[in-house]
């Protein structure tokens, strides 16, 4: 029997798959976040140092920002053959972002900083016998993002940005083999990895005055390689010469992002803000695998994913409560590059509305607390070609996010 192992190279896409949507996870602000990921053009903190390095140039003060959205996903599937229900056991999971603004003096007009945070970071978990049980049972991924930034104002009302990404992630994968041995039970395959990569994160802020300001960022494609992953298989005996364990490589690409931003201060107690993220899915077209040890039941793999460019459309509000007080609204529609016949269970994407709520509370001159609220729910009826599952998945994701912000 031949068994092809396809579906490792999508733990990099498919982590925090119920907030990504194949776009970038934007979990890297609070504020941002409470506005539905939007405020690339809007000048407020340190996580600018992510969203556009351009605007980071305008950041006040030295400062730190330390965030946490722990996500709560469900996915439920309707297999449309046999009517079976299976229901996700997914853990919650916890990116974080962490980011150091420093200013030389308040008049500086250069700014220097560094930004961790991990774009990608969960796992999918599908109860051990469901129908899906040959395509995956378990992903989990972990990934950090370091982003070492420059950001400079050219004059008053312009400022540019750049930074280095070095990306570093840990992977694992289990799946069940359709081969039964005498007791019964089915073999297993449990693949691990290290990958890594690099990129690069510009942007440019202009101030076009007091009260319009825009933004344009680009975060770079990222080559993700796995150069000695890890392949475990436990199968009947008869057949273990045909599943040897052994290391294996694969690259994985995750997308380069241009980024649309701008700022509208309506007056002193509202601000309103939009971005458009273009994301160049295209690049995944194929996922491909070479293991070290080939047999007639284990070879080195070319599937088509054939993902498309796509984008994402976020908008959001900030009103002026009080003097310690800011209060924050959002919604998004994003736009699935997943085509019909490539849907996983790893990806069950689908276009979708997203709605955010968030708030800040300045504890003192210095101290500020941030909070956001995100939620999305979607459906969509499926079929893959390589796994022949068809059914519906429904998915709901609620992520409330806090952060810390200190000045100096």
């Amino acid at each position: 029997m031949k068994i092809k192992y396809y579906l490792f190279g999508l733990i990099f896409l498919s982590v925090n798959l119920l907030l990504s949507q194949g776009f970038q996870v934007n979990l890297q602000g609070q504020k941002q976040q409470g506005m539905a990921s939007s405020g690339s053009a809007f000048v407020q903190d340190e996580s600018l140092l992510f969203y556009n390095p351009g605007s980071a140039a305008f950041v006040k003060k030295t400062g730190i920002n330390l965030g946490v959205t722990p996500t709560i996903p469900n996915t439920v599937y309707l297999d449309s053959t046999s009517q079976t229900i299976s229901r996700t056991e997914s853990p919650v999971s916890t990116p974080f972002a962490a980011y150091a603004l420093y200013s030389i003096k308040d008049s500086s007009k250069i700014k220097m900083g560094l930004a961790v945070y991990t774009p990608f970071g969960s796992t999918v978990q599908w109860p051990s016998e469901w129908i899906g049980r040959f395509a995956i049972t378990k992903l989990q991924l972990q990934t950090i993002f370091f982003q070492p930034t420059v950001s400079y104002q050219i004059t008053n009302k312009i400022g540019i940005g750049a930074g280095f990404v070095l990306a570093t992630g840990n992977v694992n994968l289990k799946k069940d083999i359709p081969l039964i041995n005498s007791s019964r039970n089915y073999g297993t395959a449990e693949l691990n990895g290290k990958a890594s990569g690099y990129g690069f994160n510009i942007g440019l802020y202009t101030k076009a005055s007091n009260k319009l300001a825009f933004a344009i960022s680009y975060r770079s494609q990222i080559n993700m390689k796995v150069k000695d992953g890890n392949a475990v298989f436990v199968v009947p005996e008869g057949v273990a010469v045909n599943f040897p364990n052994g290391k294996f490589t694969s690259s994985l690409p995750l997308p380069q992002v241009v980024t649309l931003g701008t700022h509208y201060k309506l007056n002193e107690k509202i601000d309103l803000v939009a971005d458009v993220n273009y994301v160049g899915w295209k690049a995944y077209d194929t996922l491909a695998f070479d293991y070290e040890n080939n047999t007639a039941s284990l070879l080195d793999t070319k599937s088509p994913r054939l993902y498309k460019n796509t984008f994402a459309f976020r908008t959001g509000c900030q009103y002026l409560l009080n003097e310690k007080t800011q209060l924050r609204g959002g919604i998004a529609y994003g736009i699935t590059p997943v085509q019909q016949g490539y849907v996983t269970p790893e990806t069950p994407d689908a276009n979708r509305w997203i709605f955010t709520t968030g708030a800040s509370y300045f504890v003192t001159t210095h101290l500020q607390i941030d909070a956001s609220l995100y939620f999305t729910e979607f459906k969509r009826a499926a079929v893959n070609y390589e796994t022949n599952l068809k059914g519906t998945f429904k998915t709901a994701v609620v992520a409330p996010g806090l952060s810390i912000r200190y000045q100096f």
